[in-house]
Order: C-alpha cells, then structure tokens, then sequence
C-alpha cells in the first residue's frame, strides 16, 4: 500500500467497525476499494465468497473486477462478487425464487417492457396509453420508498394518486400472472423477503461477510434498507461516497442515506480523502468556491499537488452551432501549437442529443473522433440510409 497516501492507507485498512469514505472527485476511490478488498483476502484472511461489493453501473463493476484481478493475480479472487446492486438483487431472487413465489425461469421486464403493459392496462381501462410514461415514474418512486399496492392507495392525496394506485395493484397482478419482476423489484423482493423471512436473511448474512458500496450518495431508500439488512450485527461495512457528487434526486437517489448512516451505526468512522489526482489548482479553487455554495451533510476540501494549472477561460457563444465552431477551432489552435495528438483532447457534453452539432464541425474539419457512451447521429439507421443515397448520388459506382 505504499503508494496510498496516508487517508487512502487508513481506508483500506480500517476493519474495526463500519466505515465512510468520504471521497471528494478525482480522488481515488476506486483504488481504495480495490486496494481494501486484496487487504481483507491476503492480510485479513477472508475468504473471496464472503466479501461483496456493489456499485450502480456494469462498467465500474467490470473496471473494480479487473483491478482486483490484477492485484490478486487472478485466481485469489476467485468467488469475489463485485456488481451493480441490481445484479445482487438478481442473484438473491434467483436462489430464494420459491420463498417468493416466483417458478424458475422468471422473466426479467425492462424499461421498456413495463410500460408496453402499462400501456396495455390503460388501455383495457379505457385509459390514455400516452400518461403510461408518467404512471411508470409513479410506480417506481412507490417501489423505492417500498411502499405496496395497498400503502400507496391509502397515502393517496388526490385522484391521480388513486388512479395510479390502482394501476399499480392491476400491474403487480399481471407481473405475476407472467411469472416476472421489473427492474425495481430486483431490489424490493429481496427486502421483503429478508424482512418476513430471518431464516434466509441470517443465510445472506453468514454468506457475506463483508460490503463495499460505491457511490454512496446515490442509493435509493430500497438499497439503503438491503444494505442494512445485509450488513446485520456484524456491521462489516465499507461505503463510499460524496454528498457534493449526488445528481440522482429526480430517480429516488437519497443524499440523506449518509446522514442516517450514523443514526443506524453509532460507531460509524469517517475518512475524508480530500487529495485530488486528476485537476490542476485552480480548477480545484473553483470547484471548491461552487461546492462551497450546497448544503452539506461533512465539510471537506479538495487540494492538489500539481500546481495552478492554466488559467480557466470562460467564452460566450452566440448559439449551439457557434459554440459547436469555436470548440473545435479551439482544438485546430492548440493541436497546431503545441504539436499534440488528436487523442489529447476531450469534449464534454450534457446530452447525447448535443453530439451532431460538435460531430458535424469535426467532420468539415476532418478531425477524426471517438463517440463514447452513445450512438453515434451518423451511426443511425435512417441517417446512414440517406448518406448512402447521398453517396450514390455523388458516386454512381458505389454499389454498397
């Protein structure tokens, strides 16, 4: 561990009652994580079945898998689980399928899925199948506060919440009928069965024997009851997280559940990494000045040992499309000053929807690009069908 700093250090090490990582940006925490799970197999000795963690999407479980992997040398972490809370959620419900009256072989409904049924319930109600999306957000806020049916028709304040209460009992109902859970379920049932079934949560507890949780700030009240439940009296326990990084209050994330950590474990120890990593000073300086403005649950500070940086410059655009144009204009300057290579740069965008116009500026400057995390506007079906009679417009003999 001798290239953990000190905080990093008393992280990974730290076994004696539950803990907080309070992890500002840039941090670390990943190495944290990855560091603390090899210290419990090959210093504590526990073995690599007993120890879970849980973070919210499959590239950071996959990224946590091979970082492990490759400190362990493989084959010491073999029965490691290290997946999305959801997959946890799968896996309980897969074993303990008969305690909750579900047959093997379940189906599985996305997104998607269950607003097709939503659809057709309205429908059969002589409903507007076009609210279906608005019923669909109802139900699984009801579903993270774990509210059944029932409980959610007796907090109702108005016709809506009734409606929407009865849609949600008919489409439990027909949840059943087809032998399959939703996506909000992976997490509830297994809270449920642990609450009427201590024989199988006591099994849960035997079976994990430690937990590490990631991004924190981010759960649900649902996964914060499963973690609670699973986490039990032996109160081995790792979380990580940071209030200032809590973006997910529109999907049910509670930034509060680091508040009600030290109300259900007394004993909580804090440990705030504070070092960032990835940003020069005077980004940090601003960063700091804006967080500084939110209601914080624990103070920290970001600092960083790489010096101020270069100044930040803030540019107005007069539209999406001037903006487009001077960001790529921007990169066209400095590559050919400073002799850097296409890969060096990075452009940052809020939506997917914002990526044609900046594709488009690159493309007339035939700057060579990577899309992540989206698909691509000159990727889509219809969009490549009309390139493709733009081109044979333009070439006769391109017959592909």
């Amino acid at each position: 561990m001798s290239d953990l700093n000190p905080s990093q250090q008393e992280a990974a090490r730290h076994i004696d009652s539950p803990l907080l990582v309070l992890a500002g940006a840039g941090s670390g925490k990943t190495r944290v994580i990855t560091r603390k799970i090899a210290y419990l197999i090959e210093t504590i000795g526990l073995q690599p079945r007993h120890i879970t963690a849980v973070t919210f999407t499959n590239k950071a479980a996959r990224e946590m898998k091979e970082r492990v992997s490759a400190l362990l040398k493989g084959k010491k972490s073999q029965g490691l689980s290290i997946s999305t809370f959801h997959t946890l959620g799968l896996n309980i419900i897969r074993r303990e399928y008969k305690l909750l009256g579900l047959k093997s072989g379940f189906s599985i409904f996305d997104a998607q899925d269950a607003e097709s049924l939503l659809k057709e319930l309205l429908r059969k109600g002589k409903g507007d199948d076009e609210v279906a999306n608005s019923y669909q957000w109802r139900i699984s806020e009801w579903k993270n506060d774990m509210l059944t049916p029932e409980q959610a028709l007796a907090q109702a304040e108005n016709d809506l919440d009734q409606r929407s209460a009865l849609l949600y009992a008919h489409y439990q109902r027909s949840l059943r009928a087809f032998n399959a859970v939703d996506f909000d379920d992976l997490i509830l049932l297994p809270v449920r069965l642990f609450r009427e079934s201590p024989e199988a949560l006591e099994q849960w507890q035997n079976r994990i024997r430690h937990l590490l949780v990631d991004e924190y700030q981010d759960t649900n009240l649902s996964q914060y009851e499963l973690v609670r439940q699973l986490v039990g009296v032996r109160q081995s326990l790792t979380v990580v997280g940071d209030d200032d990084q809590s973006i997910y209050a529109w999907r049910g994330a509670r930034p509060e559940n680091l508040i009600r950590l030290k109300e259900d474990f007394p004993s909580l120890k804090v440990v705030k990494l504070e070092q960032n990593y990835r940003s020069s000073g005077r980004i940090l300086k601003a960063a700091n000045t804006l967080i500084a403005n939110n209601p914080h649950v624990f103070e920290k500070k970001l600092w960083c040992d790489l010096g101020p940086g270069e100044p930040i410059r803030v540019m107005s655009c007069k539209n999406e499309l001037h903006e487009a144009e001077k960001v790529v204009s921007e990169i066209i300057h400095h590559k050919f000053t400073s002799g850097a290579a296409h890969g060096d740069y990075a452009i940052l965008y809020r939506g997917n929807h914002q990526a044609k116009l900046f594709e488009s500026a690159l493309r007339q400057h035939n700057i060579p690009y990577f899309l992540s995390g989206g698909t691509s506007f000159f990727s889509r079906a219809e969009i490549k069908d009309v390139m493709a009679y733009l081109r044979l417009l333009a070439n006769p003999d391109d017959d592909a």
